[in-house]
This record gives C-alpha cells, structure tokens and sequence, in this order.
C-alpha cells in the first residue's frame, strides 16, 4: 500500500511538472459592425461586415519548454465571418495561420502558413493596421501590408532583439516538381527601434503571384486562368511572371501623439505570362507602383484614441494591345476614433474616402475602390463609413 501510494505521488509529480513546462492557449477577436458605402456598384449601401478593425479569429497557441533555451511553439488560427458564422480565407480551416516551430536564445523558425517578413515588420507602421482598419489599408492592399495574403509551405525566421535590431527571412518552396523557381516566395526585412523611433525595411519576391499569392486562400486549386483577385487597381496585371514589394516605415512617438509613414514599390514583372495569369489586355513587359502614406495618431484620453492618415497610389505606363495605359493615380483619406470601453472590448468610428483618377489595369477609366469591399464604385470616388464594436478573448 505505501509503494502504491509513493507511485502515485511520483508520478503525480512528473504530471505536474510536464504540465508547468507546457501550455496552451485559447484566443481570439470577435469584431463586427455596420457600414455605410457611397457608391457600390452605381448605389450607395448599407451592410453589416465582419473584420474591418481585426479580422475576425479564433486560435489555439502553444509552447513546451525544452530546456537548454529551447521551445516547441504552435499557432493554428482559424478566420471567420460573424456576420454568417462562415469561414473566412475562401473556406480554409486555418486560413489565417497555421505552424510550428522551435524557439531559440538567438530567434524562433517556424514552418507552415504564414505572413511574410515584409508584411511583419513594415506592415505595423500603416495605418489601417492600427487604428483605420481594413478598409483604411493600401488600395486593394497591393503591397500586402495589411495582412490580406499568406504564404503556403514557408520556413521563416525571426531574430530576437539585438541591441535594438531585429531581422526575418522566409522562404516558401513552389512545389512544383523540375522547375524549383515555380510559385517560390522569399521576404527578408530589418527592424530598429530605439526610444521614440521605430524604423523598418523589407523585401518580397513572389513568381507566378497570381496563383503562389494572391490565389491562396482557397480549399481548392487556384487556376492560373482565373484572375484570383478581382481590385481593378492590379486585377489586370496578374499574368505577371513575378511580383515584388520593397517597402520601408516608421514611426515616432512624442507624448500623447505617434506620426508614422510608409513607402511602397510595387512591380508586376514579365507580364504575358499565361501560365502565370490571365491577360485579357495583352500587356508587355513591367508595371510599378508607387506608394506613400503619412498618417498621426493621438492619444485624447489614456481610452481614447483619434487618427488621421493620407495616402497616394500611383502606377506606371504599360504597353498592350490596346496602346499605351498611362497608369492610374488613387488618393486616400482616413479619419478614426476607437473607444475602449475595457482592455478587452472597444467601440470605433472609421471613414475612408478615395478618388481615382486615369486609366487602371483593366484598361479603362480607373474608378474607386476601397479596400476590403464587395464592389468597385461606378465612378472615380468612393466613401464608406464604419462604426464597430470589437471584443478580445
């Protein structure tokens, strides 16, 4: 009997000792709320919409200690619509997130279903990715700051902090067999931060974007003869060979107020490439985008917090079929007020006004489109007004 019982305590021991060494954690945002849009397709519209300020998610995170400096670590993060309780990121169980990885003294890799680096380190200094939301993002989130698109099949590391510098790399394989460069992904960005200032750069490098990017966020098979994204400001260019991004940013903190700015080139090289994407307009060689915002943040009160932020988008010429496209030029506007009426639970006000001008990538008179809605504006502007409720957990 005192054996059994000496067992019991040992064992009971060891339980508790595993359990310490390891955890796992539930969380999530729930965030919801009513829109008003100018003009969506020729009308103007009310609509509830799931996400603006935070996308809407559930998740599991974990990590057991190895001992020696080391952890397992885990995400699997699932999107959803609580408008319609549906999954978000085209059906995917865990569309949002999902890997696993080791921790280490010098930096954490992981590998799965992630963000890229250049998204990571630059894309908090946009506005839409603090106070504006979403639909505050870049147009059609064509540099990819504001968390719209993941990497499939990536391997990614992250430094720690070194004397104020951070680094991370990805690099996704394409899988496709005899031909390794085929639907690769690769990003490497820096960060500093040192009091006030915070400053970052990176880079991304995508081939065959419109399937490898832009197209995977679906449970089926993304086909390279279906446009897999539908914002007039690049839907036309996705017959691009390869995509990539050089981006800087960076912000500065004095008292109650933050001013912040980020710098975007964009570029679809190679166009024409049918295997890449369709090209209804017969584009030839490379596309660039030019990007720049500015944008101010205000504490009022330590529960409220106000903001205001510009924007400007402009895309090069392009030869095709149907003669020169001279590009096209969008112009932004964001306005914000966010309320917490807890640590956890905060109320908001979000307008965003855009105005297009020249010819966009379809090849016609550009009109607006704001990030993160259902339809284009019939015209050259567009404006929508949020007010949302959000809830962590």
């Amino acid at each position: 009997m005192k054996k059994q019982f000496l067992a019991t305590v040992v064992l009971g021991s060891f339980a508790s000792l595993a359990h310490a060494q390891s955890s796992v954690t539930l969380y999530g945002i729930v965030d919801e709320g009513l829109n008003y849009n100018s003009n969506m397709s020729g009308k103007g519209s009310y609509a509830q919409q799931s996400g603006v300020m935070s996308g809407s998610r559930w998740g599991l995170r974990g990590n057991e200690d190895l001992g020696g400096g080391l952890k397992t670590v885990f995400v699997l993060e699932n999107g959803f619509d609580a408008s319609t309780g549906k999954f978000a990121q085209g059906g995917l169980l865990f569309g949002r997130q999902a890997y696993v990885g080791i921790s280490t003294p010098l930096g954490t890799a992981t590998l799965g279903r992630q963000y890229d680096v250049n998204t990571d380190f630059v894309g908090p200094f946009e506005a839409g990715a603090s106070w504006a939301g979403n639909i505050g993002a870049h147009p059609g989130d064509l540099d990819g700051l504001n968390n719209s698109f993941r990497t499939n099949n990536a391997l990614k590391f992250k430094s720690v902090n070194f004397e104020g510098f951070t680094f991370g790399l990805l690099y996704s394989l394409g899988g496709v067999a005899g031909d390794a460069t085929r639907n690769q992904v690769w990003s490497a960005a820096i960060g500093y931060a040192n009091g006030p200032l915070v400053l970052a750069a990176g880079y991304l490098n995508v081939r065959n974007p419109n399937v490898s990017y832009f197209g995977n966020s679906t449970s089926g098979t993304p086909s390279p003869t279906t446009a897999n994204t539908s914002y007039p400001i690049y839907s036309g260019f996705l017959s691009a060979r390869a995509y990539r991004v050089a981006s800087t940013g960076g912000t500065y903190t004095f008292g109650p107020a933050l001013i912040g700015f980020t710098y975007s080139n964009v570029a679809f090289e190679n166009l024409g490439d049918l295997s890449s994407g369709p090209d209804p307009t017969g584009y030839r060689g490379s596309v660039h985008f030019n990007n720049a915002e500015v944008n101010f943040q205000y504490t009022v009160t330590p529960a409220l917090i106000a903001g205001v932020a510009y924007d400007l988008t402009k895309s090069s010429s392009i030869e095709g079929n149907i003669g020169t496209n001279d590009g096209a030029i969008y112009r932004q506007g964001m306005l914000g007020l966010d309320y917490f009426l807890s640590s956890r639970t905060d109320v908001y006000l979000l307008g965003v006004y855009q105005k297009a001008s020249g010819t966009d990538s379809r090849g016609v008179t550009a009109v607006a489109s704001i990030n993160n809605q259902s339809s284009p504006s019939s015209n050259d502007h567009q404006a929508v007004v949020r007010i949302g409720l959000r809830h962590k957990f």
